[in-house]
């Protein structure tokens, strides 16, 4: 059921595209560019592809399912389709529409009033910060990647006998053993057999690590009283912590954060020890910088094309893996966890209201910069309506199923463990690195299935990737466009060489920890932040109104996708824009702040000094929202301008082109030549007599 869904979204997307296709070309394809000097994209679907891509993340994959188990099963959609209707979609209009209408990015959209061209600022540091991490990640998923073609048969993560592993390696279990726990296993090898507190059965055995062997004293092999291990975990008093042999992979060998010889601790590595740079880690990152680079060194032109294949082929890849996973051993516990258990007392908590909001937000995209950016390639007659519902609803649907394959595969590892489902469920890295990763290796075939998820991991990374390197890169060349837009390519690659070498610590011993540290701090509620100010500005300052008559001129008759006039439907984003969505936004940030807690990678609390690091990278965002207006009043006074200038559309704010600029018919003295020295004729300084002034919301 749920693979038809995805296929007849899709179907859906190829549909509405291409009957809304009144311009000259077709859904691949447009002919020649609208805007010769800056480019558009070379066909509808192109951008749709790169705003979906973009949208659809690692985030859905690794993030939303745990959500859902979390904040009580299925009822968890109703907060996310509330807050997806009310926070998410209208940020998301909004992006599209004044990146479309302007035909700039971040930096340059801002003309309507001067004042908050600091939050574009923002934008391209956030932007920033987080592509600089986020490709160590597709980083990651490459190495994974590469080991699993060498090694396809026997993939290196599956055993724990290897130099990296530790007698704390699941692998080494003995469940039935463990359950008597007295001197009769002596005859499997076990001696000095003990009962620990812990509810575990501790043993003295002979263990193989490397070309090392030797025997190891009070190695845990199972759990002989299941009560008492679940009375001291629900005490939150210290138990024995088994890792999967994934899980020392991932942190042993592939990260180096610690250090393992002959199966003992020999260095862990932290934010006070950060070790050196791990070269081979390092190749990898390169390879994600060069890839990045390639398809987009041409721009939209390039990346419009290999969108074609990064934004699909993960849903080839959660279909193929859906199949699978139904018919694996203890999916439906999975799934049941997942979903059928549902507990709507949760919906009178107020964590799980915030929860789903920070996904929606953050699932989206959403004032980050990379929105704008992508539509301002747009044509102008661009349907940015019909773009916002596919592409928003479309994030959604992704999330929802891709869960039923997360869990599906969560269930069959429990079952194969003897665990509890909720005992295996986890969020993030751990999920994507170590969870998924020992489900792969407990199957037929593993070698295919790990190249299949890590192939997917990539393509949905770089998809986000391209859009959060374009947000800067295109904001920098509107900036200073007469110099910089012929030499794009070289604007491009220097901008991915400072990344990369931003990211170099990373590849260290401890670049796990500042990984982590980065995506706790670079994007939290500074970009609730970002999104009020542009919710207050293009209501409270631009004028509302205003603002849905310029989408009027984009979107013509067709309105909300054929069904209402927009001259009904604009009142639901405008009551959005103006009340309802910043009261959102405001709920999530003062939640954060309520809620703060100090920033942690599992149970490492990170030191003073590098709290003190993250909020600095918080702080850089709201330093940009601010100083930047501060600067520009003072700028204004030394040139003898009114301060009133500041919050008043310039002289070149609208449409990039001229017969674009001639539709805005209903403003008084709206310039259709900005680049003109004269006065304008009669018809163009009189055009839209009947307007409205600019003034204010009305």
């Amino acid at each position: 059921m749920f693979t038809l869904l995805i296929n007849i979204k899709f179907i859906l997307i190829l549909y509405q595209v291409a009957e809304s296709n009144t311009a000259k070309g077709n859904v691949f394809s447009f002919g020649d560019d609208e805007n010769e000097e800056r480019g558009n994209w070379t066909g509808r679907l192109d951008f749709l592809l790169s705003c979906l891509g973009y949208a659809v993340g690692l985030g859905n994959v690794w993030r939303f399912p745990y959500l859902c188990y979390k904040n009580g099963g299925a009822v968890f959609f109703v907060p996310y389709v509330i807050m997806l209707a009310f926070v998410g979609m209208p940020v998301f209009m909004f992006e599209l529409s004044i990146g479309q209408f302007t035909s700039s990015g971040a930096l340059t959209c801002w003309k309507f009033a001067p004042l908050f061209k600091g939050v574009g600022v923002g934008m391209v540091i956030v932007s920033g910060m987080v592509g600089v991490y986020y490709n160590m990640i597709i980083g990651w998923s490459i190495w994974y990647l590469i080991s699993s073609f060498i090694n396809v048969k026997d993939l290196e993560w599956s055993d724990c006998d290897k130099k990296w592993n530790n007698p704390n390696c699941t692998g080494l279990m003995n469940k039935d053993a463990a359950l008597m726990c007295n001197s009769s296993i002596k005859d499997e090898g076990f001696d000095n057999i003990s009962r620990g507190p812990d509810g575990w059965c501790y043993v003295s055995r002979n263990l193989t690590f490397g070309n090392f062997r030797d025997t190891f004293h009070n190695v845990p092999i199972g759990i002989y009283d299941k009560d008492l291990h679940k009375a001291l975990k629900t005490n939150h008093e210290n138990h024995t912590k088994m890792e999967l042999p994934t899980e020392q992979y991932l942190y042993n060998y592939m990260l180096k954060r610690n250090d393992f010889e002959n199966g003992k601790l020999v260095t862990e590595y932290n934010m006070d020890n950060f070790g050196s740079v791990q070269w081979d880690l390092t190749l990898a990152y390169i390879a994600a910088w060069i890839i990045v680079f390639l398809s987009l060194c041409k721009g939209v032109k390039s990346s419009g094309k290999v969108v074609y294949f990064t934004a699909l082929f993960p849903y080839v890849v959660l279909i193929i893996l859906f199949v699978r996973g139904i018919i694996l051993d203890g999916s439906k516990d999975g799934i049941d966890f997942y979903l059928i258990n549902v507990d709507t007392s949760k919906l009178e908590d107020s964590v799980v209201w915030k929860d789903a909001a920070v996904q929606i937000f953050f699932s989206l995209s959403a004032a980050w910069g990379g929105l704008i950016c992508l539509s301002s390639y747009n044509r102008f007659h661009n349907d940015c309506l019909r773009d916002t519902l596919i592409v928003s609803i479309g994030n959604c649907l992704t999330s929802f199923f891709a869960g039923f394959v997360i869990f599906s595969f969560i269930g069959f590892l429990a079952r194969e463990t003897e665990q509890e489902v909720e005992d295996v469920a986890t969020s993030g890295i751990g999920l994507a690195f170590t969870v998924y990763t020992y489900a792969v290796t407990l199957m037929p075939v593993e070698g295919l299935w790990a190249v299949l998820f890590f192939l997917m991991l990539i393509t949905l990374g770089l998809d986000s990737e391209f859009a959060l390197v374009e947000t800067v890169t295109t904001s920098i060349i509107d900036q200073w466009e007469s110099s910089l837009r012929p030499k794009k390519s070289l604007v491009i690659f220097i901008t991915c060489v400072v990344f990369f070498l931003l990211g170099l610590p990373m590849c260290c011993n401890a670049g796990g920890h500042m990984l982590q540290l980065v995506d706790t701090f670079a994007g939290g509620w500074n970009v609730m932040l970002i999104a009020l100010c542009e919710c207050l500005g293009i209501i409270y300052v631009y004028g509302g109104f205003r603002f849905c008559k310029d989408i009027k001129i984009m979107i013509g008759q067709s309105g909300c996708c054929g069904a209402l006039p927009w001259e009904c439907c604009k009142f639901w984003w405008l009551l959005n824009w103006a009340i309802l969505t910043p009261i959102g936004v405001l709920f999530i940030m003062i939640f954060s702040w309520v809620k703060y807690e100090r920033a942690t990678w599992d149970s490492y609390v990170y030191p003073d000094w590098a709290q003190a690091l993250g909020w600095l990278m918080t702080l850089a965002v709201v330093a940009g929202i601010v100083i930047t207006p501060i600067f520009l009043a003072i700028l204004a006074i030394r040139e003898g301008k009114s301060l009133k200038s500041l919050i008043t559309p310039t002289r070149d704010w609208g449409p990039a082109l001229s017969q674009h600029r001639r539709l805005v018919d209903y403003v008084d003295d709206f310039v259709i030549d900005p680049k003109s020295d004269g006065e304008l004729d009669l018809h163009d300084v009189k055009i839209g007599m009947q307007g409205k002034t600019n003034k204010g919301y009305e």
